[in-house]
């Protein structure tokens, strides 16, 4: 077996939910099993919009910037080098409120038994028009 990097600038960005969302780990990319690993981009004032995962918890680690995350409505603000962990089911939209772009990490686990399952959008996307890019192995 031939263990390869997955290079953020070499995944499709998902732009459709707000930001820029790259799967780096996933089992269209990378073979797994268990869950996904990617980032996301936001330059201020920019969000991604809420949804919800009925099978995976999430973990977001911020890099660089400030953002709030609104888990069920309820503002967590999170500054570079802290994270949080979203339970399962739970409603969350993540929104820059800083300055300057923000960067950060997300892993979701366990992965739904199929991955149209795995996102469910609570609210409208603000680029619906843009195309689909599967994330978790869905074609």
């Amino acid at each position: 077996m031939t263990i390869s990097p997955v290079r953020a600038r070499d995944v499709t960005p998902n732009r459709r939910r707000g930001g820029d969302l790259r799967v780096l780990l996933g089992p269209a990319t990378a073979g797994a099993t268990s869950g996904f690993l990617g980032t996301v981009r936001l330059e201020p004032a920019e969000f991604v919009a809420e949804h919800l995962h009925p099978y995976s918890e999430e973990f977001l680690y911020v890099v660089s910037g400030t953002v709030v995350v609104r888990i069920e409505g309820e503002p967590v603000e999170l500054a570079a080098d802290e994270g949080v962990l979203v339970a399962i089911g739970l409603r969350h939209r993540v929104e820059n409120i800083g300055d300057g772009p923000a960067h950060l990490v997300f892993h979701c686990s366990p992965l739904a038994p199929d991955p149209k399952l795995g996102h469910v959008d609570t609210e409208p996307l603000p680029h619906p028009g843009l195309p689909h890019v599967p994330v978790g192995g869905e074609r």
